[in-house]
């Protein structure tokens, strides 16, 4: 594993870099795929920065375009690295994600880890609510379905911020509301994104035992829409106003809207079907790592 490319420099994208590098054995090259103009022209002073400090660490800069090229100029892009990670998600498009595990594919990649830090697409099953998972499904297939390439899934559950996102509707902290979505008894698996490229950092370079064709589960918390309530109560010190969406009621409003994608999102962690696992069932529970729970998120980010 002399040589990893990481697709993309996002939030997450910016985590798994700085860990990778972080725990890289020394004979390791570590390379992040940008657009060309990103890497000579970047688009504000905090990017700048931290394309400086992907530089202080070592990391490599490749040209690409992941949206406009075609799978086998990515193919060509790829074929030098033992290792590809995915860090570009569906705000590129719907069709990206089989276009990339193609590529990989093609390229004769021998370890892969797709954009799936997500739910367990599995458990959801195909024609849910949310479209775009079926796509994900569609990779796990490709994958599965040979054996040329070594793969790894990192199901985290839901991004911790995106539970505290207004616009998704659960935790309105300015009207001070927090929803439950189908129940106040359903529960959701939430990581942070920095907790996900550490957990992922170390997975990749895990050997005893070696991650291969496998899902790999991490949580930084498993919560309950009314422990969630609680949480947000004791850390506000006040009550708040609480409201049940039902799954009907969700379903009622996507179909008004059926184009809305954070609609189509809400009628799924209602169904309550694969958006949570246990903790005990996570790699960072099994291996004693320290993680970001809900309540602790929600006190270190109302401080900013």
């Amino acid at each position: 594993m002399t040589s990893i490319l990481v697709l993309g420099a996002g939030e997450l994208g910016l985590s798994m870099l700085h860990n990778l590098a972080r725990l890289a054995p020394t004979d390791t090259t570590i390379t992040v795929l940008l657009r060309q103009s990103t890497i000579n022209f970047p688009s504000t002073p905090t990017k700048q920065t931290e394309l400086d400090k992907l530089k202080a660490l070592g990391i490599r800069f490749i040209a690409g375009d992941i949206v406009n090229s075609s799978s086998s100029d990515l193919s060509a892009l790829f074929r030098p690295y033992h290792t590809v990670i995915s860090c570009v998600g569906f705000v590129a498009g719907s069709s990206i994600q089989l276009k990339i595990a193609h590529a990989v594919l093609d390229a004769g990649v021998a370890r892969y880890l797709p954009w799936q830090f997500g739910v367990d697409y599995d458990v959801i099953g195909r024609g849910s609510a949310q479209d775009l998972f079926d796509v994900q499904l569609d990779v796990r297939d490709l994958l599965r379905g040979q054996s040329k390439t070594e793969w790894v899934i990192v199901s985290t559950g839901m991004f911790t911020s995106f539970l505290f996102e207004r616009s998704f509707g659960v935790v309105d902290l300015d009207e001070s509301v927090v929803r439950a979505l189908g129940s106040w008894e359903t529960a959701v698996t939430v990581t942070t994104p920095e907790d996900i490229g550490v957990l992922t950092a170390e997975i990749v370079f895990m050997e005893n035992p070696r991650f291969r064709n496998e899902v790999v589960f991490t949580a930084g918390d498993t919560v309950t829409y009314g422990r969630v309530a609680d949480i947000v109560e004791s850390v506000l010190g006040r009550e708040v106003r609480r409201e049940k969406w039902s799954v009907e009621f969700l379903k009622r409003e996507l179909a008004k809207d059926p184009e809305n994608s954070l609609k189509k999102y809400r009628v799924v962690f209602a169904e309550g079907r694969g958006v949570s696992w246990d903790l005990e069932k996570s790699f960072n529970w099994k291996d004693g790592k320290e993680v970001v729970d809900v309540e602790r998120w929600l006190r270190e980010n109302l401080k900013r």
